[in-house]
């Protein structure tokens, strides 16, 4: 993992190795980045602020119809934020979510790659989830990131900018 000092942010670009990452989804299954790659597949890791909010559920469902076309291409798509088993359950059963959502309660998965973020809203500075999408090649390389990704439409702009 990356250790980043308080006050520094990490921002990771596109040909650097990705972090590995080990993490649990909302049903307990662990999803390790280097067991992924081993199989012959890329990961598309995208990190959102919170379940059953309107930016994030346009954004999974966003992914969950464009998903035939990522695994088409031999990428799957995991989504990670803050929130517990149940409300990823929820979020998933709600929305008819065709992907894990990983649990990241610590931040770890957050930190590592740079998405825990000072943000502000009226005025009072806070940490929270930057909206961020990497793509993650079969060799571990980063093919794409972003940070701050706008929900709607994110998707479309990812796939045409990673030639899908």
């Amino acid at each position: 993992m990356l250790h980043c000092n308080m006050g520094e942010t990490l921002t990771l670009e596109v040909g650097q190795k990705a972090p590995e990452f080990s993490c649990l989804d909302q049903n307990g299954n662990i999803h390790t980045l280097s067991k992924i790659l081993e199989s012959g597949k890329g990961v598309v890791l995208y990190f959102y602020p919170k379940d059953n909010t309107p930016g994030c559920t346009i954004q999974a469902c966003d992914f969950r119809d464009n998903q035939k076309q990522l695994i088409d291409s031999d990428y799957v798509i995991l989504g990670v934020s803050k929130d517990s088993e149940k409300s990823h359950k929820n979020f998933i059963d709600k929305f008819d979510l065709n992907f894990p959502l990983l649990m990241d309660t610590d931040v770890e998965l957050h930190t590592a790659y740079g998405t825990w973020r000072e943000k502000s809203m009226y005025g009072k500075t806070y940490m929270g989830t930057s909206r961020s999408t990497f793509v993650i090649d079969k060799n571990g390389i980063l093919k794409y990131a972003k940070y701050n990704v706008k929900a709607k439409g994110h998707v479309e702009k990812l796939l045409d900018e990673i030639n899908i």
